[in-house]
């Protein structure tokens, strides 16, 4: 099983994702919350701001030093990585591709021969799955494309290795 998956058809970039390096992305989301509680996309450079305000005013008041819970929050965080089940949006990387402005389809190719076909708006719509409790996806995988509303929980589009914009 190959896990890299391409981005290619009528866009102005072709690149490929490799979804065994998303764990240390910032926009991946935590799918254990995502489909029970309301999920609000945060605007990164907002939340940059605001911790970084945060930041200057503990420094400020208490000083350079680092609190002590700094510490088992980083270790807390760490053992989330370790054995939370993530996904990313596909929207991310559909706009760094920069699709055509005639592209109409997004087409997920799979290696059993299928292709599951949306309209390019809905790939607003599309969450790849990229980690089960900690671990890759191997079987399968390397990604599961679930639609944000959940309704394919139990029953996700698997072995996608390509995504093609026409």
């Amino acid at each position: 099983m190959e896990s890299i998956i391409p981005i290619k058809g009528n866009v102005q970039h072709q690149i490929t994702l490799d979804p065994t390096v998303w764990i240390f992305d910032d926009r991946r989301i935590d799918l254990e919350t995502f489909f029970t509680a309301d999920y609000v996309e945060k605007d990164e450079i907002e939340e940059y701001k605001r911790d970084m305000g945060a930041h200057w005013s503990r420094e400020i008041m208490e000083g350079a030093t680092f609190p002590p819970t700094l510490k088992s929050e980083k270790k807390y965080e760490k053992t989330r990585m370790l054995t939370g089940t993530f996904g990313m949006l596909l929207k991310h990387f559909v706009q760094n591709a920069k699709p055509a402005q005639d592209a109409r389809t997004l087409i997920l190719e799979t290696s059993d021969g299928q292709e599951h076909t949306f309209p390019i708006a809905q790939a607003d719509e599309l969450v790849l799955k990229f980690s089960e409790k900690g671990k890759p996806i191997l079987e399968n995988g390397p990604v599961y494309v679930l639609f944000k509303d959940g309704s394919n929980l139990k029953d996700p589009i698997r072995n996608v290795n390509a995504i093609r914009i026409d």
